[in-house]
């Protein structure tokens, strides 16, 4: 029904490590950050091959690379055609590794349809969209810094093969939207999922917080993490039940990839999670 996967480098342990503790753990693929060691504009042919060769080792399948765009996402019509270029690099190395998901943020999609924003953001996104699809491949933007219906209005604007990565918990610990009812939004759209549990504590709206995360990073958005907190998957307010049941009925029977971005043992808490997912489609 569901395959579980996990992020590589979120076990602390670098990429190869990485890999290998999900294996470990009992996952059947990885995601791997397209960066630091992995970057497609700075990887070596060493590099890859020490990749490729751990991957094989372990039998790992890459459910998806995440591109990391940073700041703004797409939204500055002036820094996109280096982070085009970026991500077309990594829908090359995607195909290489025999992956067919690159994930990314492309940064807050406005309410306005007319806005210049909404106008950038749609060209840049149709353009590397036709890219992906050329080769094989999708382009899957994280739910989150919008509701899901504006995302996915969007995305049914652009061209080429543009999709949709579904983070449950960025849209309770942030969006406050319902992570059950926007699967059915999404449906066929979702190529991926992340596995994640959280809760809202304050809602100071999606462009707020996502604004600040895009002006500052992660430590600026620790600044406000009094707003929401990341927790171990099953101790948050993400529905599980409810949303398993959600994605098999639109037909996902893809990864629940696993991911754990704070807490002080991330390794001990995606071991835990790979438990509570293997149960949770169990009891389905």
């Amino acid at each position: 029904m569901f395959k579980i996967g996990t992020l590589a480098d979120w076990f602390g342990v670098g990429l190869l490590e990485g890999i290998r503790a999900s294996q470990r753990c009992g996952a059947q693929g990885v995601q791997i950050y397209a960066a630091n060691e992995l970057d497609p504009r700075t990887l070596t042919p060493a590099g890859l091959a020490a990749v490729q060769q751990t991957l094989r080792e372990t039998r790992q399948e890459v459910t998806a690379l995440c591109a990391e765009l940073g700041g703004h996402g797409l939204e500055i019509a002036a820094d996109n055609p280096a982070k085009l270029d970026y991500l077309r690099r990594t829908i090359d190395l995607a195909g290489v590794l025999g992956c067919g998901v690159i994930t990314t943020h492309i940064g807050i999609v406005p309410a306005e349809r007319g806005s210049e924003k909404y106008k950038v953001m749609q060209a840049a996104c149709s353009e590397i969209g036709r890219y992906a699809k050329e080769h094989g491949a999708q382009v899957a933007v994280e739910t989150g810094p919008e509701p899901v219906a504006r995302l996915c209005a969007f995305l049914d604007g652009c061209e080429g093969a543009m999709a949709v990565n579904y983070d449950p918990a960025n849209l309770v610990m942030v969006t406050g939207d319902d992570e059950v009812a926007g699967v059915y939004t999404a449906a066929q759209r979702i190529v991926h999922t992340h596995a994640k549990d959280g809760v809202m504590n304050f809602n100071a709206g999606c462009e707020t917080v996502y604004g600040i995360f895009a002006d500052g990073g992660i430590e600026a958005l620790n600044t406000v993490s009094t707003y929401f907190k990341e927790m171990p998957l099953g101790q948050g307010k993400v529905r599980w039940p409810q949303y398993l049941r959600a994605l098999r009925e639109v037909g996902y029977d893809g990864y629940l990839t696993i991911e754990r971005e704070v807490g002080k043992d991330a390794g001990a808490d995606i071991r835990m999670a790979v438990g509570f997912l293997q149960q949770a489609i169990a009891a389905l």
